[in-house]
């Protein structure tokens, strides 16, 4: 894309990302998107537990300059927040601090801001504040993407049923569903519920 479609904030936190890379001892972890669909965004947070405070925050992304810059400038704004502040970040906010994007590629900032929201559920999931039930698996399901439709697999119509007992999550894909695409929506589904001690079934 030429650059004349960017503001200097999206080429600065482009050719200079903030807190990009990994952090190995992760307290929450998040996949989202797929890189068939041409963005893909991962991140790690360390979270202090007396605070709740996001006390580093890092990310990996493939895709292009507007889903790096959105985040990058995701990480800044949730970078030393309370979970609680983190939660309203909102892609607005993310657009507004790079000087706005263009209309097709505001879904960058969604994404980004999406991802940082679904961390922090799986840190509560974690830490039991809240259940693994069918309502937060169908959450963080709603970060995989079918790779033919270009949008998430339950608004795809792929999921046929979500059933949770204790630590046991099975996910059924629908019949239309091929065996290649399978394999690739089960690794997805199993990466997406990582860090929980569960155990995932797909079929």
């Amino acid at each position: 894309m030429p650059s004349a479609m960017y503001t200097e904030k999206v080429l600065d936190h482009f050719t200079n990302p903030r807190n990009a890379g990994r952090i190995e001892d992760a307290d929450a972890t998040c996949r989202i998107g797929s890189a068939a669909c041409g963005d893909l965004v991962r991140l790690y947070l360390k979270i202090d537990p007396k605070t709740e405070r996001i006390v580093d925050i890092k990310f990996e992304c493939y895709g292009c300059a507007a889903n790096i810059a959105s985040t990058s400038v995701t990480t800044e704004l949730a970078r030393g927040k309370s979970l609680e502040e983190a939660k309203n970040v909102r892609f607005k906010d993310v657009v507004e601090e790079l000087g706005g994007l263009p209309k097709h590629k505001i879904h960058c900032a969604q994404l980004a801001t999406a991802g940082l929201k679904a961390a922090i559920m799986k840190y509560e999931a974690k830490t039991g504040k809240i259940e693994v039930d069918e309502g937060f698996v169908k959450r963080m399901l709603a970060g995989v993407l079918d790779p033919a439709e270009g949008v998430n697999v339950v608004a795809a119509g792929r999921i046929r049923s979500i059933a949770v007992d204790g630590k046991k999550v099975e996910v059924l894909l629908t019949e239309d569903v091929d065996e290649e695409m399978a394999k690739v929506l089960a690794a997805d589904v199993r990466e997406a519920l990582d860090g929980l001690e569960l155990e995932v079934t797909v079929g």
